[in-house]
């Protein structure tokens, strides 16, 4: 009898145990109820006291994929429950979340998630004001001015919903493409939402909300800071860990295969973008993502890859040759572009502009020419081509590693986070030679949160020489004997 009693308990506590590890996964809290609550506030300030704002979460996508939060949601709310949407009401300054009803089927399959009856631990969470279900959405629209006139204006986003590697730019270009299919022209998840506002409130003057969170998001916080380099970091290390598996016969996705491994390794959710990894000409293609070459003696190979970590990114880019040593040839075009790099980053500073830094730049690179000699006149035309270039000041880096925010037209700020890419391309050749780092504007200056990835010839060619994760763990050899 003693026994079975024992046995009963043992079973109790795995019970417990395992139910304590699942409740882990149902709030990162990557962010404090502080700042999450700054953040509303700013909605607030920004909207007026006459004014409410609405946000709606991202969908859940069963059996595809692991659920992601939109970012502009997450920023918010820190909360990763589906279907969610959240209200901020500029009259009263309180903020209400509007959660599914509890899913005991999914739960236990999934693991716990934050749903309407978990009222009192969300508030506890997130300091958000109330939790509701999503039926009380409707009526609590109507109650926040539409009874006794005027109403209050409503603002809604305009713009898609990022989540992963889905940055705005992506998706616009995917509803375009959509939107030209004539068997297709699907509205957006955002349109569609917007139009049943209209449907059911009429009485709504609904506005963008995306430029406001755009600007909000543009500045980073000291959190926010910490997390692009600890993303950067990352990114650093499985650039470096693929320079160490390079040598010629390695296939550039192996080199991906390797990246990957450290990204996991260190907590991330997967790619922020999918990598870019081209040998020799395939480099030349900005957005190269097929990976299916051999990597060949003498070519150089070009990675860009960082990871999507606690929702946020990164970028990343080097190149160096495939056999270990530069060529003379492409070790005078590797130094300019490093030169230009360099250059850049003397330069940004809070008060100056990205035109004015452009300039600057390409005075010093004037000078830096002068003396120096290439083996081809191609090479010497593509350098001189490279300076005249406007491209090299690249994009905000934040939630996605192609931002929301401006950091061209306007004079740059202590927190703003963005890249410096310069390049060159030889047509003649099909050759494209550039890097990229994470430029972090401080209040006195700039930071390189990228410098530690090799970038000096000294540097690329000892790293290359050490064995890597390939040498250790070769792929397998097909099919099986």
């Amino acid at each position: 009898m003693k026994k079975k009693n024992n046995l009963t308990v043992l079973l109790l506590l795995l019970m417990v145990i395992s139910a304590i590890a699942q409740e882990k996964n149902y709030y990162k809290g990557d962010f404090s109820k502080a700042e999450l609550a700054e953040r509303r506030a700013k909605i607030y300030e920004e909207i007026g006291d006459q004014a409410i704002a609405v946000l709606q979460g991202a969908a859940e996508n069963p059996g595809v994929s692991v659920f992601r939060q939109s970012n502009n949601f997450y920023y918010l709310t820190g909360v990763e429950s589906a279907h969610a949407y959240l209200l901020l009401n500029g009259r009263t300054k309180r903020a209400t979340l509007y959660l599914p009803h509890r899913d005991e089927g999914m739960e236990r399959s999934q693991g716990k998630v934050l749903s309407a009856e978990d009222q009192d631990l969300v508030q506890e969470l997130t300091g958000l004001d109330a939790v509701k279900g999503l039926e009380d959405l409707a009526a609590d629209l109507s109650g926040s001015g539409l009874i006794r006139p005027p109403a209050p204006a409503l603002f809604l986003e305009f713009s898609p919903a990022e989540n992963g590697n889905d940055g705005r730019d992506n998706l616009l270009a995917k509803q375009v493409m959509s939107a030209s299919d004539p068997w297709d022209g699907a509205s957006s998840r955002e349109g569609a939402f917007i139009q049943k506002i209209n449907q059911r409130f009429p009485q709504f003057e609904i506005s963008d909300l995306s430029p406001i969170l755009d600007g909000m998001r543009t500045i980073k916080s000291a959190r926010e800071i910490e997390l692009i380099r600890e993303a950067t970091q990352i990114a650093g290390l499985a650039i470096i860990e693929a320079m160490k598996s390079t040598k010629p016969g390695v296939y550039e996705y192996q080199l991906g295969a390797a990246a990957k491994y450290v990204f996991t390794m260190h907590g991330a959710m997967g790619d922020s973008y999918p990598a870019i990894i081209g040998g020799g000409t395939n480099a030349y293609m900005g957005h190269y993502f097929h990976k299916t070459e051999k990597l060949v003696d003498g070519d150089l190979v070009l990675m860009d890859y960082a990871p999507d970590y606690k929702y946020y990114s990164s970028d990343v880019t080097r190149i160096w040759p495939v056999n270990g040593q530069f060529t003379d040839e492409q070790r005078a075009l590797y130094e300019f572009i490093v030169a230009y790099r360099d250059a850049f980053f003397t330069h940004i500073k809070p008060g100056v502009t990205s035109g004015e830094v452009l300039d600057l730049t390409a005075a010093d690179m004037k000078e830096y020419m002068v003396g120096k000699t290439f083996v081809k006149p191609a090479h010497l035309k593509a350098v001189e081509e490279g300076i005249k270039f406007r491209g090299h000041f690249q994009h905000p880096v934040g939630m996605t590693v192609h931002d929301v925010g401006r950091v061209h037209g306007v004079k740059l700020q202590a927190g703003m986070v963005f890249t410096i890419d310069p390049m060159i391309w030889i047509h003649e050749e099909r050759l494209y030679v550039r890097i990229e780092d994470v430029a972090l504007v401080t209040e006195d200056g700039v930071e390189n949160l990228s410098a530690f990835v090799p970038s000096s010839i000294e540097d690329i060619e000892k790293t290359i020489a050490e064995k890597g994760l390939i040498d250790f763990l070769p792929a397998t050899e097909l099919p099986l004997k």
